[in-house]
């Protein structure tokens, strides 16, 4: 079974995450999504920096681990979402959360390939359940998605890059390098090259900044620069050291049911049957996966 120090980051990120994808929704329309990218990484990295001089975590990483915080935030904090939102652009939130569940893929793959991380039969029958499971949800969210068929598959496929730039990331967080430095320092200074990357981009592609007047705008802000980016991935990626990423994006598996029981309440979300099963059998794949006496750390 899981251990508490495993078990509550895990809970803690995919809690936080459940919720984003509707808050990322409402950072559409005035602001271009690489801005509203750039406000909510420099912001997190606000946070990152204030908790790593809180906690003393040194801040002076050296040349190699600055070289890794660019890359990790090249592929974590500015193509992976850049992606999203503008799949969330073309497409659902709901159709993005369960499509970016398949990052559990990808990570099993490349943890296999690069972190020679073991992969039990339990672990792979569990994730066959669970992946039967997604494929019920997508296709439930393909059929109550209102965009055009080339909509859905532009929306989808800029969700598949924006899965694989966070695989590859994921991947980098469960190297030995990464392990040798501090965590909130890490996150600090990948969350700042991200910022700065996305602000740099934003000023070639779409001109100087553009500021939101709309209060509940910049709330979300906060929300996804505090809550969403420095306490979600701080929790993520600290499991993702324990027990190795392809374990670890099983939250991302849990997310689309959690935002779809938040929808339920908020938005009146009606529950279909094949929404139903699909939740009930990725759940099942979770407990098959994860459920075992012992969980390989990946290292």
């Amino acid at each position: 079974m899981l251990q508490p120090r495993i078990l509550i980051p895990f809970t803690i990120a995919t809690l936080i995450w459940g919720s984003t994808w509707f808050v990322i929704r409402g950072q559409l329309g005035v602001v271009p999504p690489t801005w509203s990218v750039a406000y909510r990484f420099l912001i997190g990295a606000a946070t990152m920096f204030a908790w790593a001089r809180y906690t003393r975590a040194p801040l002076d990483i050296g040349r190699p681990g600055q070289i890794f915080a660019v890359l990790f935030g090249l592929a974590q904090f500015v193509m992976n979402f850049n992606f999203i939102y503008r799949a969330e652009d073309q497409i659902t939130s709901g159709l993005v959360a369960v499509v970016f569940a398949l990052l559990i893929v990808p990570n099993a793959i490349f943890g296999r390939i690069f972190l020679k991380a073991p992969l039990s039969s339990r672990f792979l029958a569990g994730s066959g359940i669970a992946l039967v499971g997604v494929a019920l949800l997508i296709v439930q969210e393909v059929r109550r998605d209102g965009s055009s068929t080339e909509a859905t598959l532009f929306g989808t496929t800029l969700t598949v890059l924006g899965l694989m730039s966070a695989s590859v990331a994921n991947i980098m967080q469960g190297t030995k390098q990464a392990r040798a430095l501090p965590m909130a320092s890490v996150l600090a200074w990948g969350m700042l090259w991200g910022g700065l990357m996305n602000a740099v981009l934003g000023l070639a592609t779409v001109g100087p900044p553009v500021i939101e007047t709309h209060a509940l705008y910049w709330a979300g802000v906060v929300y996804l620069g505090v809550f969403a980016s420095a306490i979600a991935f701080t929790a993520y990626f600290s499991v993702i050291r324990a027990i190795g990423p392809a374990r670890a994006a099983y939250s991302g598996v849990l997310t689309p049911i959690l935002a779809m029981l938040l929808s339920t309440l908020f938005e009146n979300y009606r529950w279909t049957a094949l929404a139903a099963a699909g939740g009930a059998v990725a759940m099942v794949g979770l407990l098959v996966a994860l459920g075992g006496k012992r969980i390989a750390t990946g290292r």
